[in-house]
């Protein structure tokens, strides 16, 4: 008789079923994992040979066939160690074939027969409830496996444990939930930040309507401390949107606590990361930090130091709000809706525009380093500010400025307008906003038609230029509480695309 285990395979956050089966037949003594495995898979004998060991159990003396199917599908990751030990243990007889048949099994064993954690739990057990499966996972998954839904689940520390409970000797209790995936700690206020009061607005404005940030300035005058405050008054993520973050950062392994992740993630990779790192793929396809910020922030400071091939690789995910990942052996899509915030110098030293302190290259220095940036990159930050230096005698001011808190309400408030606004075409902020939507939502008065349309002219956008001050200057409107998009909202929304004017 074969043994037959449930357990899963990824196809970037897509699960596919994966049917193991186990064989003990007459012959000379062997142990093949056939079906396409990778290293990992294929060292799984090892690992549950070892760990039935450590039970004092051996394995019969016959040759061993463990058949991952489908056999042209690749299998990857060391979560298949549990399905293939389930499956030897019931044609050893040590548990029964009907015990494992109504679950869906995946988990690491050490070599001591203890079950260790592995990442994609979450969307496995959303597969398992599909199927009308319980699921089997490491304990230290087990709180995530209960977002999936009303499922069995069983979350043992070790293969021991495990075998007892389908004995009737020890009962394993249901995971208990964990209500919070997100690290708790103090939050950056925007009050710590002197002066940068048009900067300040700048930054509200973005997190009121989702749009693009490019912060050009000087070294120290604050573009980071600014980035790193915007989640502070972000607000949270709706049920949908945490499901779906948590299923991406659960297949990266990224999910230890088991909680729902339900504040918006702020990734800040270095720009020596490759394109893989930041936009996904890799020899074993993985989420890039593009899609680990899916519903959130990147935050990419020096942008021109980042190379000109990964930085271009982020144009088509910007518009399209997802990465697809075509390899000769992969073809994959992840989530990739972000806010891109970026900073930059406006040279290599950073002192452009100051006699005293800028070097004797300026402005050939400035000319060359902004060259590093496409044009067409430029063009999907809605909103580009300069940030000059502080001057001193705001340093020497205590902070009295608006806190985070006070800021957050009225983007709060922005955003519930843009929510009913768009409630019935399936999108959440102006930024997203476009074709006959945008239209409708962000039509401007006459005298607002009439300088933005001269401003076209002066300026030449491009028709993506037109259409994201259209965005912005709807967002102005929300936050003014105005229903009419009108002149000075046009013309404030003008005011952020100078740097690309002067380009």
């Amino acid at each position: 008789m074969t043994a037959r285990v449930t357990t899963v395979a990824f196809a970037g956050i897509e699960t596919i079923a994966v049917d193991v089966q186990v064989q003990m037949a007459s012959g000379l003594p062997a142990f093949s994992v056939v079906g396409l495995p990778d290293k990992a898979v294929s060292e799984a004998r090892e690992r549950v040979r070892s760990a039935l060991s450590s039970m004092g159990l051996a394995l019969p003396p016959k040759r061993i066939t463990i058949n991952l199917a489908p056999a042209d599908l690749l299998k990857e990751g060391s979560h298949f160690d549990l399905p293939i030990a389930l499956g030897l243990l019931a044609e050893m007889d040590v548990i029964g074939h009907e015990d494992i048949a109504r679950f869906l099994a995946l988990g690491e064993l050490g070599l001591d027969g203890s079950i260790t954690s592995v990442g994609g739990i979450l969307p496995a057990a959303m597969e398992a409830s599909m199927q009308e499966f319980g699921i089997i996972c490491p304990y230290a998954n087990g709180a995530e496996a209960l977002w999936a839904g009303d499922l069995e689940i069983l979350a043992p520390k070790s293969l021991v444990s495990l075998i007892n409970h389908f004995k009737g000797t020890q009962i394993l209790s249901r995971p208990r939930a964990v209500e919070n995936a997100t690290p708790t700690g103090p939050v950056s206020d925007l009050r710590d930040i002197k002066g940068q009061e048009s900067a300040k607005r700048a930054l509200e404005i973005a997190a009121a309507g989702g749009h693009n940030l490019l912060m050009s300035g000087p070294p120290g005058s604050g573009k980071s401390m600014l980035a790193a405050r915007l989640p502070g008054i972000l607000p949270d993520l709706d049920a949908r949107q945490a499901l779906e973050t948590t299923v991406i950062h659960s297949v990266s392994g990224l999910l230890p606590e088991g909680g729902l992740i339900r504040t918006r993630p702020f990734r800040q990779p270095h720009h020596s990361a490759s394109m893989p790192a930041l936009v996904g793929g890799g020899h074993r396809v993985r989420p890039g930090e593009m899609s680990l910020a899916h519903n959130g922030v990147l935050f990419l400071d020096e942008l021109p130091e980042f190379q000109r091939n990964v930085l271009d690789a982020l144009r088509q995910p910007l518009e399209t709000g997802q990465v697809s990942v075509a390899r000769a052996n992969a073809h994959v899509t992840y989530p990739a809706r972000v806010q891109l915030v970026a900073a930059m110098n406006p040279c290599r030293c950073g002192y452009l525009g100051d006699n005293d302190l800028a070097c004797t290259r300026a402005p050939r220095c400035g000319e060359d380093y902004q060259a590093r940036l496409s044009g067409p990159l430029l063009d999907r930050f809605d909103i580009q500010i300069d940030v000059p230096a502080v001057k001193p005698e705001e340093l020497d001011v205590p902070a009295n400025g608006e806190t985070s808190a006070v800021v957050r309400e009225r983007v709060f408030l922005a955003r519930e307008l843009q929510m009913l606004r768009y409630k019935n075409v399936h999108i959440s902020t102006n930024a997203l906003a476009d074709g006959e939507v945008l239209q409708k939502a962000a039509a401007p008065d006459d005298a607002g038609r009439e300088l933005l349309q001269d401003a076209t002219r002066r300026m030449k956008l491009s028709a993506r230029g037109y259409h994201r001050i259209l965005r912005v200057a709807r967002t102005i409107a929300d936050l003014a509480g105005s229903g009419m998009v009108k002149r000075a909202h046009i013309a404030e929304a003008l005011n952020y695309r100078q740097m690309v004017y002067r380009r």
